[in-house]
Order: C-alpha cells, then structure tokens, then sequence
C-alpha cells in the first residue's frame, strides 16, 4: 500500500466506496490488471463487462471474473448483530420511528434508482453519503423457512422436476455414460425423452441440502468447482428462470457431468439472504461460479500465484438477470457456453493439479500409514517374541531355583534326620551302656550251680553266639537288655558307663522297663526281636513276664536275636545253624 502513488490511492479509494468496502489487496489486485481503470474495475468485480457487449455469435464470449471469497470470517456479521445489545434507552426509542418516516421517501427513491440502473446495467456509483440509510425497515431479516432442502422440495414441486441425484446416476464425462446394460444414464434418457425420466418428469441440477458454508467447504476440501444460484419470489424473472434453465438437459447435464456443487436458495430465507450478501447479488436470478484459484500477487500485475500462498476459493464469474431470450445472461445456454469455453478449461487443468496432489498426498499418508501398521505388527510380533523368550527364561530360572531350593532343603532335611538319627542313636548308646552297668550285671547269679538257673545260648546278628545263666526270677526285660548289652562296641569300656541318665526314671530294671514303655513300639525302641531257633517262634517284650513263666524256655534254650526291619540272618545261615547236631549246648533234658 505504501508503494502507490496519489492517483492510485485515489483509484482505489473509489473502488472502495462502490463495493463498500471490499478487501484491499483484492481491490489492488483488480485496479492493476485493469491498468487502475475503476470503471473497468467495477464491471470486472460485479460481472456487467459481458452484458454492455454485442453478441456476435450464438455463442457469447463472457469473460471469467474472479473475486476472491474470504470465508474466514463467514458468520461473524450475523453473531455480531445477534449479540449486539439493542439500544435500551427512551430517546433512541422515540425517535426511531421519527427518522423512518423522514427517511421513507429517499428509501423509495433510491430504490427506484437501483432498479433503473440495474435494467439498464449501468454501474451505480457509490458515494460516502449514499451509505447513509437513515431507513431501517422494522421487519427483521428472513427467517429460515426449512433451509435449501425446503427449496429443493418446493422447486420440485413448482417445475414438476426431480433432482437428479436423486436417481443415483453415474457422473463422468459423456463417453462414461456407457454403462452396462440395464442402468440407467442421463445421455440415453436425454436422447429418447429431451431431458425427460422415463415417467415424463424433467431433471434439476443436483442440488446439495447442506449450508452456504458446507458448500464452500466442499468445494475447497475436494478441489471442485461450485455454482451458487439464487431465487426471489418478488422478481418477475425468476419463474421462467426455474422453468426454462434449471430443468434444461444441457445445463443439467454440464453441470452433472463435471461434478458441479450446486447450492440454491430463495433468498426469504436466512442460509440464501447471508449468502447473496456476501456475493453483493444485486438482482435475481442470480448465479455464482466459484472454485480454488492461486492467490494473486497484489503488489505486480503478474497472474501468476505464488508457490509458497495456498489456492484460495475465488469467484469466477457472475450472472444475474433475465434467463430469456437464449442470449440472456442467466440463460441456459448462456451458461452452457460459458462453462464449455470459458469457465472449464480455465479452472480444470488447476484443479486436477491440486486433485492430483491430493490423491499423491493421500497415497502418501496411505503408504505411511501402512508401513507404520507393519512396523507396529512386526515391532508387537518381536514384542510377543521377546516376552515369550523371557518368560520362558524366568520359567527355567524359576525352575532351577525351585529344584535347588528343593536340593537345599533336602540336604537340610537329610542332615536333621542325620542329626536326630545320632542323637538318638548317641541317646539310644547311652541307655545300652547304662543297662550294662545298671541291669546286666545283676543278672549274673551268686551260685553258678543253683538249682533252677536258666541257661540260654543266643545267637546275635552278627553271628556270634553268647551263653548265659539267667535267675529263676528273671524277666523278659533282662533277657532283651543282655542281648541289647552286646550291642556295645568294644571301645566302650565297662568302666566308663553312665550311673544315672537325664531322663531315667527310677533305678534298675524297673527304669528300664519305664523307659521303653514310653515308646509306642517297643520292638523299635530295642532295634530286634528274640526268636527261638527251631520251631520258629517270636517272644516279643512284655512288661514283668518271668523267663520262667514261657513254657519255650523253661530249662534254658536256645534264641537267636534278630534285628528289626530286615536285618535276620539269611535262611541258608538259619537251616546250617539249626542242622547243626553239636553245638556244645545241653540243657537239663539232654543230661
């Protein structure tokens, strides 16, 4: 803006008060491809440059303007003007209606004006005083009345037409109407019916129900182009409009065709009122083609975009006016002609480009997406891998632990019952060396020839063979404790045994007798039995049973000590013992 001179300044400053306001760097950018002419300007932004021309053929040569859309604030002057607070005061209040009145017939007049100017498609300069309206109509502005799907309908129903989206047909180019047989396609329906179904009702552009905005949105996310057309009952010119270039073949089919976003609205309604606003439609029928441009440089005269400003969504052309006779600006082939040589080789080659950047975008994101699906599968492969790898190492360390800690707690088990085997055992040797000290040499009788003596010959484990002269008042008990006496091994002296024991009760036989009394088998207590050799027979310990009293050893006889729990002597060893005719053995009944 700096590097304008006052003739430019001066330019642009008009150009501003006619478009009330528009943005500058688009009001530069306009002045300087029209060399800073505002009239031209002026016709360049609002579309009349084409209407002031001759045609010179059946096809007119409209040139295609461009005015870039700023959506970015899209809204906001319905947000302000819902959130504004309203004057409360009484002054303001009284006087309103006041300056209405005053204002009324200027209002008129104006309008009136506009009109004139408008038929005849003269520019309406615009002044700084001419933005004054001290009219304000006490009528809010339209309220929605159901939105374009509402329009749609009741156009439907006024033309007697069906959308033609609502038949679900293919787009494409002509030759890509040739679809297999048995669907339907606009060109053969076109061909046998002129632009009729095959129920006789004419086709309608395919109108999208969404918002103004939505529209605008499409068309940027999907690079197309986009046509706006707007209705308003109160103009005469609007019925012929629907009837005759909104239900024709040829426009239906261009627009369908080409993949067309087509939006309408009457402009009764708020979504239609907001949009004709911020395209400054001044007279209806009106129609709008918009698409994605590269941004224009506004410092040069250069149409060329710069690489590094995204496309913005621009205004290609406007047509507003009457749809008759054919060569009538918002006729329908009009409008024919200007998107086969005007609008589309213009616009299309730029947004196949940016459709094209799009789908190589799109495949690079899908690439990207799939090597990061594979990297993430092969990374939870490995995972899955390196946690199995590990669990089963844990598994191994969990089970050598578990078998050496079973090893460690054996060898602990195995060395208590070591240690409790030689305590006992130590224990078990103390008792035998104080039975030699404490019973068995009681046992020997004062007279070796006293009359009623037994004399029993034993044979011990070992193989030795011992004979003693039990009293006639012996027990059991003695004959178990001399056998248990042999036991003994000869580094234990005779001398050296024990008097008294810890946990000896009572004295002589009478504590032996308690002692092994408190073991629950005493046959495990001595560690043997008694058996007579031959008939075999066991004599288990008894407690105060007399030698006497055993009919098997009354007179003495002969016993063999076997050791408890496999410890006998071998059959072979019995039999040889047994057979044996001379043992140096009599008993009374031999004598």
């Amino acid at each position: 803006m700096d590097a304008l001179d006052s003739d430019q300044r001066r330019s642009l400053q008009q150009l501003r008060e006619i478009t009330n306001g528009a943005d500058d760097e688009v009001a530069v950018g306009v002045l300087s491809s029209v060399d800073w002419d505002v009239q031209r300007a002026a016709e360049l932004i609002f579309g009349t440059s084409s209407a002031s021309q001759p045609t010179t053929s059946s096809q007119p040569n409209h040139v295609v303007h461009t005015f870039e859309v700023d959506d970015s604030h899209q809204g906001e002057a319905e947000r302000e003007e819902r959130h504004r607070p309203a004057p409360n005061t009484h002054s303001f209040v009284m006087a309103r209606p006041l300056l209405s009145i005053l204002a009324f017939p200027f209002h008129i007049l104006s309008n009136v004006f506009r009109f004139i100017f408008g038929v005849l498609r003269i520019p309406i300069p615009q002044l700084r005083f001419m933005s004054l309206n001290f009219y304000r109509p006490l009528r809010p502005r339209p309220a929605s009345r159901g939105g374009p799907d509402r329009w749609l309908r009741d156009l439907e129903e006024e033309t007697g037409a069906i959308s033609i989206g609502r038949l679900k047909l293919p787009r494409g180019t002509t030759s890509s109407f040739n679809v297999e047989a048995g669907q339907s396609s606009l060109t053969s329906r076109a061909s046998r019916t002129n632009g009729y179904t095959e129920d006789g009702r004419k086709l309608l552009p395919d109108f999208t129900t969404g918002s103004y905005e939505e529209m605008l949105k499409t068309c940027q996310r999907e690079a197309k182009v986009g046509c706006v057309i707007l209705v308003s009952e109160e103009h005469d010119d609007v019925p012929e409009f629907k009837r005759s270039t909104l239900t024709d073949s040829a426009f239906v089919k261009i627009l369908y065709d080409n993949d067309i976003i087509v939006w309408g609205g009457d402009v009764r309604d708020q979504e239609a009122w907001s949009a004709s606003e911020k395209l400054q439609a001044t007279t209806y029928p009106f129609v709008a083609f918009l698409a994605l441009q590269p941004r224009r440089n506004p410092s040069s005269s250069s149409r060329t975009a710069t690489t590094s400003s995204p496309p913005s969504l621009t205004i290609l052309s406007r047509h507003q006016g009457k749809s008759t006779p054919s060569s009538g600006p918002t006729s329908a082939q009009t409008l024919v002609d200007h998107l086969q040589s005007q609008l589309l080789p213009r616009v299309t080659p730029f947004l196949n480009r940016i459709t094209a950047a799009q789908r190589e975008r799109e495949y690079d994101r899908h690439l990207r997406e799939e090597q990061d699906r594979a990297f993430k599968e092969t990374a939870r492969r490995d995972k899955e891998r390196i946690e199995t790898k590990m669990a089963e190492e844990r598994a191994d360390r969990e089970r050598k632990r578990q078998a050496e800690e079973e090893s460690r707690l054996e060898g602990l088990r195995k060395a208590k019952d070591a240690e409790v085997a030689r305590q006992r055992e130590s224990n078990r040797m103390d008792w035998r060396r104080w039975t030699r000290r404490a019973v068995v040499v009681n046992l020997l009788p004062t007279n070796g020839n006293a009359q009623g003596t037994l004399r029993i010959a034993i044979r011990l484990p070992s193989g030795g063979r011992v004979i003693h002269q039990f009293s006639p008042s012996a027990t059991l008990t003695s004959l178990y404790a001399f056998v248990d006496s042999q036991f003994v091994p000869p580094q234990f002296p005779t001398s050296d045994d024990p008097a008294s024991l810890p946990d000896q009760v009572g004295t002589g036989e009478q504590a032996l007798e308690t002692h092994v009394s408190k073991s629950s088998h005493p046959a495990d207590y001595w560690g043997f039995q008694v058996v007579l050799a031959y008939p075999r027979m066991e004599i288990p310990w008894k407690r105060g049973v007399k030698l006497s009293d055993i009919d098997q050893l009354k007179g003495g006889g002969q016993v063999v000590a076997e050791l408890v729990g496999g410890g006998r002597r071998s059959p072979a060893e019995r039999v040889r013992e047994t057979t044996d005719e001379d043992d140096g053995y009599s008993t009374e009944d031999s004598e």
